[in-house]
């Protein structure tokens, strides 16, 4: 083994430690007291992690004795297991790491669109992933409850529009209430392809044809076909916006997404009944910045409307999420 040690005076210490086989670790130690062990090795079995998990408490043993039991505080972290067949580490919305318990690769295919992934979870069932994005989990009814004003809603022979939504789990739910008619516009026909197979428990068999009794699947931008419905004066008594979550980015003249939800808002709204309703999600509790930042933007749309938001825990997400509810101001006449 090859030690290197480096002194940088009033900075502290770094010592590398590199085996032949190329495993090494890293001791830095700051001046205040933090000490910080890493440690990289490639190990692909459950053996060779053992004899990692040994080598760390040999560590920790001797740090005490060498320390003199001064030690206040001990905290080991799990292994990042980095270049696996299986992914198992996605983002959270406001940038935490989260280590799934992801243990088969269901469905990976790029559409022209997004990279789209399906991952079985022990805990969530299979879990749909758009481009790096965790949308939607078998386990993630909540979401789908939430995105359809959370039970308060009577859909009995209504006309309902769907912006995205290619998981089929809206529209499932949906057609259960015997609405009038629903109109479910995803742009992505590979979404749909692959979650009518591996994401049944989601959307039944809906997605099985483009067209039932009371709905119809419209394999197109739904951009163009605002515009279109809007030009003919056709109206909903819903619009579910599934398209996207709030973007992060807190400079919307910068963001490109942001000119995109302003411009699906003022399209929605056209489309709407005046005692209609527009159900979106909005983001993770914690970004209250472009939470606020989205509120500011429901008050420069062509038309006034009022707003309500709720909080809900998606199991699959690991953080809560804010939906939210837009309704037409009514004006006195």
């Amino acid at each position: 083994m090859t030690e290197t040690v480096h002194n940088w005076e009033d900075h502290g210490y770094l010592v590398t430690y590199i085996k032949k086989n190329g495993s090494f670790a890293n001791l830095r130690i700051h001046p205040h007291g933090l000490v910080l062990v890493d440690l990289q090795s490639y190990n692909d079995d459950m053996k060779g992690r053992e004899e990692v998990d040994q080598l760390l408490n040999k560590v920790e043993e001797r740090m005490k004795e060498l320390i003199h039991g001064n030690i206040k505080r001990v905290k080991r972290l799990p292994a990042i297991l980095r270049g696996g067949v299986i992914d198992r580490y996605w983002p959270t919305a406001d940038g935490r790491l989260v280590e799934y318990d992801i243990d088969e690769v269901v469905y990976d295919e790029d559409s022209p669109f997004q990279n789209i992934k399906i991952l079985h979870s022990k805990q969530f069932g299979n879990i749909l992933i758009l481009s790096g994005d965790v949308n939607l989990a078998e386990s993630d009814l909540a979401y789908t409850q939430a995105i359809m004003g959370s039970g308060k809603e009577d859909y009995t022979g209504k006309e309902v529009l769907i912006l995205g939504g290619g998981d089929g789990g809206i529209l499932y739910e949906i057609v259960k209430l015997k609405p009038k008619m629903v109109t479910m516009v995803e742009i992505d026909q590979m979404v749909i392809d692959g979650c009518k197979k591996h994401m049944r428990k989601t959307c039944g068999d809906v997605l099985d044809n483009l067209k039932g009794d009371c709905y119809q699947v419209l394999i197109e931008d739904c951009i163009p076909v605002l515009k279109r419905y809007a030009k003919e004066g056709r109206m909903f008594d819903y619009v579910i916006n599934d398209l996207t979550a709030v973007p992060i980015s807190t400079s919307p003249e910068e963001d490109s997404t942001w000119e995109f939800l302003r411009l699906i808002l003022d399209l929605s709204m056209k489309v709407l009944k005046q005692d209609g309703k527009y159900f979106t999600q909005g983001n993770c509790i914690n970004l209250t910045d472009a939470l606020t930042l989205y509120e500011e933007q429901l008050s420069r749309l062509y038309c006034p409307v009022e707003f309500s938001k709720e909080t809900v825990c998606v199991p699959s997400y690991m953080e809560l999420w804010v939906f939210y509810t837009i309704w037409k101001k009514q004006t006195n006449i």
